[in-house]
């Protein structure tokens, strides 16, 4: 009986020779089995929907939390986003090949760097089955080979995008091998993948913190790395507050379980008068739990006391925690001791203010009047993305197809020798 390892062993091994042959696919090759999917998907819808109804409902009986179920599921927007996400990325550039500017050394000799693919990515994501098509796109068009490995909870769904992943490549001729679906949720597999230095170039972690934490402690492959999207947005006292209203609830309620939805507001005290009551009123008509320190309490009497245990945490739900500060400092403060090091925002009028918090907050991601669930690589013009890197080596916030990629030495010359 063959055991874990010697699968996952020859699933590296065939990864490797698909990632040979992927570094030589043409990107007319590659946009061609990008829009094969893309037609696959959308002409499968039904059979997609049935194999994700199984993963739901066995997940529903599980008792799966609602932000859970909500990644888990492949709705017919979903599907649209991940059609539209592969047209996109078919028809981005080609960024393998390309070369940095050209210097030209005092011997006449010419150097620059190409952009060349990592190798073989290894990614292991929880509840998002739409991953397993934006994984397989963003490696596809990046000239990688990929092993994908998701949830137990939706395996069904799994398995069948990778079937039209497979078809995609198969219709452009290049390696259907190139893009492998672990198809066991033994979490064997897992332990197997992270330690395969001999096949896999680097790993890639999307879930949840106890993920991460295994990783952290098993891989000998590489990592990048997302970490939990503890998200902030800070009102400063020059904001536009009927802008900042917009702005907060769009950031807290435009879906619970994204990684850039808003976990803690902070407000300047200056406009926390004006400011906080009404945001808090709709917030609370919408389902929120408020939790908030004792001046907030002060103004809003629905308001539940937020611990340190508030501040730190991604809710990935319906509970916002809010902090009046004093001070832009202190808001920068709080966010260094307590972010995640994710997205952060800051609303404001003050041209200063605006520059300052995006230079001193040391985040992924950091915006000036907007919401921070903008932190998605489609919004980012990146067609999708792997996942949102906490790391600063080698990648951070979205990584899209140059985040995949690598750069490495050309050199020109003309007999040149070295004296």
């Amino acid at each position: 009986m063959t055991s874990i390892l010697d699968t996952i062993q020859q699933i590296g091994q065939q990864a490797r020779r698909a990632a040979r042959l992927m570094m030589r696919a043409s990107s007319a090759q590659k946009a061609h089995a990008l829009r094969a999917m893309a037609d696959a998907l959308s002409e499968q819808r039904a059979m997609l929907k049935a194999a994700n109804q199984r993963d739901f409902e066995a997940a529903n009986a599980r008792g799966l939390e609602a932000a859970l179920l909500d990644r888990l599921t492949l709705s017919d927007r979903s599907i649209d986003l991940m059609i539209e996400g592969l047209r996109q990325i078919a028809a981005m550039s080609d960024p393998v090949g390309e070369l940095t500017a050209t210097k030209v050394r005092p011997n006449g000799m010419q150097v620059a760097q190409m952009r060349v693919p990592l190798g073989v990515i290894g990614i292991i994501y929880e509840s998002r089955p739409n991953v397993t098509i934006d994984a397989a796109a963003l490696c596809l068009k990046s000239g990688n080979a990929a092993i994908l490995r998701g949830g137990s909870e939706a395996l069904h769904s799994n398995l069948a995008l990778g079937k039209i992943v497979s078809h995609g490549l198969k219709a452009a001729g290049l390696p259907e091998l190139a893009v492998q679906v672990i198809d066991t949720p033994d979490r064997a597999a897992v332990g197997a993948l992270i330690t395969m230095t001999e096949y896999v170039d680097v790993i890639i972690p999307r879930g949840s913190k106890s993920l991460i934490k295994r990783l952290d402690e098993e891989a000998r492959v590489p990592m990048i790395k997302h970490l939990d999207g503890n998200c902030h947005v800070y009102v400063d006292e020059f904001a536009d507050l009927s802008k900042a209203s917009d702005i907060a609830f769009n950031a807290k309620t435009y879906r619970y379980g994204v990684c850039g939805a808003m976990e803690t507001l902070l407000v300047h005290h200056a406009i926390a008068q004006p400011f906080l009551p009404e945001l808090a009123n709709k917030l609370l008509k919408h389902g929120v739990e408020l939790r908030g320190c004792t001046r907030t309490q002060a103004l809003i009497p629905k308001v539940l006391a937020a611990t340190d245990e508030d501040w730190a945490t991604e809710y990935l739900g319906p509970i916002l925690a809010i902090r009046i500060v004093d001070t832009m400092p202190e808001a920068i403060e709080h966010i260094e001791r307590w972010g995640s090091g994710h997205t952060e925002s800051i609303v404001t009028t003050n041209i200063s203010n605006a520059q300052q918090f995006q230079r001193e907050v040391d985040s992924s991601s950091v915006y000036v009047n907007l919401p921070t669930c903008f932190a998605d690589g489609f919004e980012y013009g990146l067609g999708a993305e792997i996942g949102i890197s906490t790391n600063r080596l080698h990648a951070r916030g979205p990584v899209g197809l140059e985040g995949l990629t690598t750069l490495k030495w050309v050199l020109q010359g003309d007999g040149q020798t070295r004296g």
